[in-house]
Formats: C-alpha cells, sequence, structure tokens
C-alpha cells in the first residue's frame, strides 16, 4: 500500500477516535465538577491539562469555566483536536481514500460529519452537554460497527485499528492524569467520599463503570480503579488492551508485508512490559509518572510507525 493511503486510513481512525474521546473527557470533567462545587473552574481547568491543550486556550479565551472548555474542545476551529476540527479532517481523509473502504464504512463518515456539523452549529451548554456528548459517542459507534461489519481483515483494517488503539491508550491515559491534576492541590480529598466518587466518574467516562461492578463486587477503590483501566486486558479501553492490540496488528502488517519493523519490537516490549507489571509498582512509583512515562512511549510508537511505513512519502 501507498505511505499516503496508510496515513490517510490510521489518520482517520485517529480523528475518529478523538471525537469520542474528547467527549470522554467533556462528561468525566462534568461528573467531576459536579462532585467539587468548590473547585468547578479548576476541574475543567484539569481537562484542558490531560489534553495539553491549556497554552493555546488561553490564547483564545480570558476566563476558564465550563462554557469556555467545553466549546473550546467541542467547537473551536482554532483547536486543531476538537471534535469540529477533527471529524473534518476525519472526512478529509476518508475522501481521499474513498477507494479502499467500503460504501457502508465511507457513508457511516459522511452521515458523522453532517450530523456533527448540524449537531456543534451553535453553542454547547453546561445542559445540553450530556445529551451531545451521547450523540457523538453514538455516531461514532456506528463507524466502527460499519468497519467491523464490512472491512476485509487487510492491511486496511490493521492501519484503521492501529490509528483507534493508538488514540484510545492516549485517551484513557489523560482521563486517569485528569484525576492526578484535580487532586494533586487538595490532598485532604484523598480517601474521601469525594474521592470515590470522582473515580466513578472516571470509570464511567471509559464506560467501564458497570462492568468494574460485576468483577469486583461493587468495590471501589483507587488501587482496584486503575488496575482495571491500566492493566485488565479484558477492557477495551484499558491501556494494556490497547497496547496489545497495538502490537497484533503491527505484527499482521510485518507479516503481510513479510518486513521485520521497528514499531513492532517497540511495540511487543511496551505489550510484555504491561503485561507483567503489577499495580503495586505503579503506585510505588508514582501514577502521574508512569501515565506520563506511557504517554512518551505510545508517542514514540505511533513516530515510528510513521517512518515504518513511510506515511509521507
Amino acid at each position: 500500500m501507498l505511505g499516503r493511503n496508510a496515513a490517510g486510513i490510521y489518520w482517520m481512525f485517529r480523528y475518529l477516535e478523538r471525537c469520542e474521546n474528547n467527549a470522554r473527557l467533556l462528561r468525566a470533567g462534568l461528573r467531576i465538577s459536579m462532585t467539587h462545587y468548590d473547585h468547578a473552574s479548576q476541574d475543567w481547568e484539569s481537562v484542558l491539562m490531560a489534553t495539553s491543550i491549556k497554552t493555546l486556550f488561553d490564547k483564545i479565551y480570558n476566563e476558564c469555566n465550563a462554557s469556555s472548555v467545553i466549546n473550546f474542545i467541542l467547537r473551536e476551529k482554532e483547536n486543531p483536536s476538537s471534535v469540529i476540527s477533527s471529524i473534518d479532517k476525519a472526512r478529509q481523509n476518508a475522501r481521499m481514500i474513498r477507494t479502499v473502504l467500503t460504501k457502508e464504512v465511507f457513508e457511516s463518515i459522511n452521515e458523522i460529519y453532517f450530523n456533527l456539523k448540524r449537531l456543534l452549529k451553535r453553542p454547547v451548554t453546561e445542559q445540553s452537554l450530556p445529551k451531545t456528548i451521547d450523540i457523538i459517542q453514538r455516531q461514532s459507534a456506528l463507524v466502527r460497527g460499519c468497519l467491523h461489519g464490512t472491512m476485509l481483515r487487510n492491511d486496511v483494517y490493521d492501519f484503521a485499528r492501529l490509528g483507534t488503539f493508538v488514540e484510545r491508550a492516549d485517551n484513557t491515559a489523560r482521563i486517569l492524569d485528569m484525576k492526578y491534576h484535580i487532586l494533586l492541590p487538595a490532598v485532604s480529598y484523598v480517601g474521601s467520599s469525594v474521592d470515590i466518587s470522582q473515580w466513578e466518574n472516571i470509570l464511567r467516562s471509559v464506560s467501564a463503570y458497570q462492568s468494574y461492578k460485576w468483577l469486583n463486587e461493587n468495590e471501589l477503590n483507587p488501587q482496584g480503579i486503575c488496575n482495571y483501566l491500566i492493566l485488565d486486558d479484558r477492557l477495551p479501553r484499558s491501556l494494556n488492551f490497547c497496547s496489545k492490540n497495538i502490537s497484533l496488528n503491527l505484527k499482521s502488517l510485518s507479516q503481510s508485508y513479510n518486513t521485520s519493523f521497528c514499531s513492532v519490537k517497540m511495540s511487543s516490549g511496551q505489550s510484555l512490559y504491561l503485561k507483567q507489571l503489577g499495580i503495586e509498582e505503579i503506585f510505588k512509583n508514582g501514577l502521574h509518572e508512569f501515565l506520563s512515562t506511557f504517554l512518551v512511549k505510545l508517542n514514540s510508537i505511533s513516530n515510528q510507525i510513521e517512518k515504518d511505513f513511510r506515511f509521507y512519502k
């Protein structure tokens, strides 16, 4: 496959996943702000810090509040990671690689593009945010369903899944790290009912609350939740699950092209590391430090994927 086609598929699905992940981050921010009344603006600031876009936000907005953060992440065209910017880029990539997509996948991307354009035409209020998030998540699920139901399991599929899992792993790590930024200024909250409520909100933001309760007999504790979101390879949004699938898809591409790639070795090493890691070791060395290191390694793997498959040649 031509490098530019591989890049188009990979980035199309990264941008589609980013749309949903932005919605999930906002849901986490909204839920946490509702249980942390005295520090609401600080909670919304943590969403910006988690996505590494606070510097850009400060250039455009004078005040950090619910309305400004919500609309910056959903609607701001000057924010290259906003939902509206991401869906624009996803559709541009889809049009570029139209010939390698099934009719169902291409039409579902067009549908999410026009629906989100209409949905985000006007400012989104804090009251209307939950409904807006639900629509974004359902539209994203439609594209995934068409991909799984109609695409051949070939290199196109592998690049699509690579983009999805790289972006998803990045998002789960950032959602967890957002919790660190929220509680750092108020150590007195750690272990309190507010703290547990916020951990519950983190679970809900990645659609893992109910499954966590099934597996843990309703017991909510920070270490158990982090173990689930980081190391449990049954959870589709855990760091371990995403890392394992990044490695599997890269191995599949290596076999398809009969070539050994550096990104395969890097992803296999990361996946093996997470498989052997214990949550006690993560907490001992610091959750924030672990997540920061994970994001650096994930970015290195993504950069190597672009080099290995000559995305821009």
